[in-house]
């Protein structure tokens, strides 16, 4: 009977330790499931997306800009899970749940009688809580905070006009 109580322990700490080597990563973090987020498009819709938008942003450009404009931004992951990371403290520390972000066009002043190019800045977006009971209640619509600053500095396109795909 000894032996069949060490034999069970032993399978169940061999089960164990099977367990958290698989789910693993080499790093030694735990691997999360990939989760396919809403609004993925195709490429193709992407290209038409980007089409569209060409025939009004050529218009501003002739018309308005003088000169190629920018068409895109890019940040690293770096610095947008560095942001991420940022705007959920500041919001938490606002009394605000964070729960996104909001995408600004922007175009930065006129320089030296040229005028600024286009560029993209993001804000984190959310609600205001109240805790009551371990609850949080707060209105449904998502509002900008603020209180955060916004994403800005991200790389122009290469050259700036470029068209998706880059």
């Amino acid at each position: 009977m000894k032996n069949l109580g060490t034999l069970i322990l032993g399978i169940l700490l061999g089960a164990l330790l099977m367990y958290f080597y698989l789910n693993t990563s080499n790093t030694g973090e735990a691997v999360t499931a990939i989760i396919k987020p809403n609004g993925i498009i195709t490429p193709t819709e992407a290209k038409l997306l980007d089409y569209t938008f060409d025939l009004r942003h050529k218009l501003v450009s002739d018309s308005i800009v003088k000169r190629p404009d920018n068409r895109s931004c890019w940040w690293s992951i770096n610095d947008i899970t560095n942001y991420l990371q940022y705007s959920k403290h500041k919001a938490d520390s606002l009394g605000y749940a964070m729960n996104g972000l909001r995408v600004y066009l922007g175009a930065y002043p006129e320089t030296k009688g040229l005028v600024g190019y286009t560029t993209m800045f993001m804000v984190p977006t959310g609600v205001k809580t109240q805790i009551n009971k371990d609850a949080k209640f707060g209105p449904s619509k998502s509002n900008d905070l603020t209180q955060i600053g916004p994403l800005n500095m991200g790389s122009a396109g290469n050259p700036p006009n470029s068209n998706y795909p880059q």
